[in-house]
């Protein structure tokens, strides 16, 4: 994850997609120094016999099936910019059958209750109005090119993630989806510019440009209190938003179902396909505090799925009480893209504190129109049914999003420590202390100093982080051990980040090498079936599976990989560090809440070792 603490500017002399052109193509890896980096890897979760049968698989497969996968690879990426790219989205997002709408999804709070917004109801309509505003100034600055190309220290960073906050959904398919984008900047044409909003199981529609201008806030007001009386005060619709949330071949043949019904179905499916983004006006009321921001959290994720677009890059979700969430599709983009959005906004918000002080006039523009579907009784009884199976899913989702607020970034960097490193390391200590063992860890290492650069795995439980974990744990260990081996771990934890962050990681050059020997038609080879790749994470097997959602006051979650796994995603501000932990209550080994009140027992604990030290 990109490491930046500057804010968006608005900058004048370069555009936004410039550089685009001269970004680095991603390197492969040489093969020898992958695998090497790959047996470090899968150590701590091997006695050895287990590692010595894993290293002659591993070297069997250098010197044989693995070198010639290795030139072909290299091959592909003659002729590619990015020899991942294509791969990478079927694999980790459009050939997945499982409903990506619960286990991919990324979402999280809005920070508003920290400053200018406390949750207060009735202020549902106002707040969304000026937020959409700054929104829809972010989509208008991005067709301009005038967002500020992002860089991590001098490294131009690449920006093709942002052009898919916008105009962008995910299509089902019956065996694989797809992606359908239809943003374009100025001087690419014409963008779509209108908004979806659901409420109450309805759909409506409004543009947001009238007469060549854009729609102000109290402009955008007089729209969402339109919808918001008819739906109040009408029946509420059939909640056909609902569909998105089932498995992906069942919704593409309802999708299908629909379309046949009546072609106009697919007219409104492509307005909502094409919009800018999707508006939910939902009824709850979550409580959140600074300190607690559990229950926005776990609605934005997991809230009524009648007003949410699952499928939809951007769903921003407003609540009764005036608390907000952001909801996303994640395989159009990763949440730096996000967070350096939903920033901005925040950022604009609190410089005008939470208000509107442009002018108050409303122009005569059209009123909302409603998308009315072609439904029968199959469709309503489909929706009754993916409603059930829903809410079942997501009863057994736990999640808690609280504030560890005894120190933060400043006071970590004082002690010359990373922070993130600093939170995977007690994150490592905490699952030790909670499960009596290393858990294999997936953090998300950002590639976007390559053309179209996504992510690469930083494995970090790591032999260093498993010696420093017993020594925490070994009475007999001397403070003057824990620190020479916490600094140890911390250093392998920093080369790993810096040469994910390089194009030299494993994870998806073993990915690359699985796929050529999948095209090719061979036998998948022995290091993939090989239990030590599976219990050290491969395959998508990562019991922590965590992520920095960066420095700023935003924060998000996604879910756990895996049924006895946990999702743990933290941001890092000055004085505090934002956690939300998630796992599923029917694994009766994991609990969200205990490993995220471990993992702050395990700052002070830290903290509490370099006092010591310097004692």
């Amino acid at each position: 994850v990109c490491i930046m603490e500057k804010q968006v500017l608005e900058s004048s002399e370069e555009r936004t997609f410039q550089y685009q052109d001269s970004l680095p193509s991603l390197p492969v890896p040489p093969l020898e120094e992958s695998l090497s980096k790959y047996l470090d890897a899968v150590k701590p979760f091997l006695n050895q016999e287990e590692y010595q049968r894993t290293e002659d698989i591993v070297k069997k497969f250098e010197n044989g099936i693995g070198k010639e996968l290795h030139q072909k690879l290299l091959e592909r990426a003659k002729t590619r910019r990015n020899w991942l790219e294509d791969w990478w989205l079927n694999v980790a997002y459009l050939d997945l059958r499982i409903a990506t709408q619960i286990h991919c999804n990324m979402g999280g709070p809005g920070p508003f209750i920290e400053h200018c917004w406390p949750a207060k109801e009735g202020t549902q309509i106002e707040r969304a109005s000026i937020n959409l505003w700054h929104i829809l100034k972010f989509w208008d600055l991005l067709r301009a090119e005038k967002v500020a190309i992002e860089r991590s220290r001098d490294d131009v960073l690449d920006m093709s993630q942002f052009r898919m906050l916008f105009c962008t959904c995910k299509i089902p398919g019956v065996t694989r989806d797809s992606i359908s984008s239809y943003f374009k900047t100025e001087t690419e044409g014409e963008c779509p510019s209108h908004l979806i909003v659901l409420c109450r199981g309805r759909v409506f529609a409004f543009d947001t440009i009238h007469e060549g201008s854009m729609v102000t806030p109290p402009e955008i007001f007089r729209q969402l209190t339109y919808i918001q009386k008819r739906c109040h005060s009408e029946p509420d619709g059939p909640g056909l938003a609902a569909l998105t949330s089932n498995e992906r071949t069942k919704w593409a043949e309802l999708r299908e179902y629909l379309i046949n019904l009546d072609p106009k179905n697919l007219t409104l499916l492509e307005k909502i396909q094409r919009s800018l983004f999707v508006v939910c006006l939902d009824d709850s009321s979550p409580h959140a505090t600074p300190e607690d921001y559990t229950e926005v959290t776990r609605l934005g994720l997991t809230g009524d799925p009648t007003v949410r677009w699952g499928d939809k890059s951007y769903n921003s979700i407003f609540f009764s009480n005036g608390t907000c969430s952001a909801f996303c599709d994640h395989s159009p983009f990763d949440a730096m893209a996000l967070i350096t959005m939903l920033a901005y906004a925040e950022k604009k918000i609190l410089e005008n504190e939470g208000k509107w002080k442009g002018s108050d006039k409303v122009r005569d523009i059209p009123w909302p129109e409603e998308l009315v579907f072609t439904v029968d009784q199959k469709i309503i009884s489909e929706i009754g049914r993916t409603k059930e199976l829903y809410y079942e899913k997501v009863s057994d989702l736990q999640l808690v999003n609280y504030a560890f607020t005894s120190f933060g970034k400043a006071l970590i960097r004082k002690k010359k420590l990373h922070p993130d490193t600093f939170v995977q390391l007690a994150l490592q200590l905490a699952y030790y202390k909670c499960h009596g063992r290393p858990g294999c860890c997936y953090e998300t290492a950002m590639t976007r100093r390559f053309y179209h650069g996504r992510t690469e795995t930083i494995r970090s439980c790591t032999m260093e982080a498993v010696e420093w974990c017993k020594s925490m744990l070994d009475p007999s260990s001397s403070t003057y051990e824990r620190l020479q081996l916490m600094h140890k771990a911390f250093a392998k934890h920093n080369k790993m980040r810096k040469d994910c962050e390089n194009g030299k990681g494993f994870d998806r050059h073993l990915l690359g090498l699985l796929l050529i020997a999948q095209e090719q038609g061979l036998p998948v080879p022995e290091l993939y079936v090989d239990n030590a790749f599976t219990a050290s994470g491969g395959g998508g097997n990562f019991v922590l599976s965590t992520s920095l959602t960066g420095y700023t006051r935003l924060t998000g979650s996604a879910l756990p990989m895996v049924q006895h796994g946990y999702g743990f995603f933290y941001s890092i501000r000055d004085d505090r560090i934002l956690v939300a932990c998630s796992s599923w209550k029917s694994c009766p080994e994991t609990d969200a809440e205990v490993l995220c009140r471990t993992a702050f027992q395990c700052f002070q604990d830290m903290l509490q070792l370099t006092v010591a030290a310097q004692l």
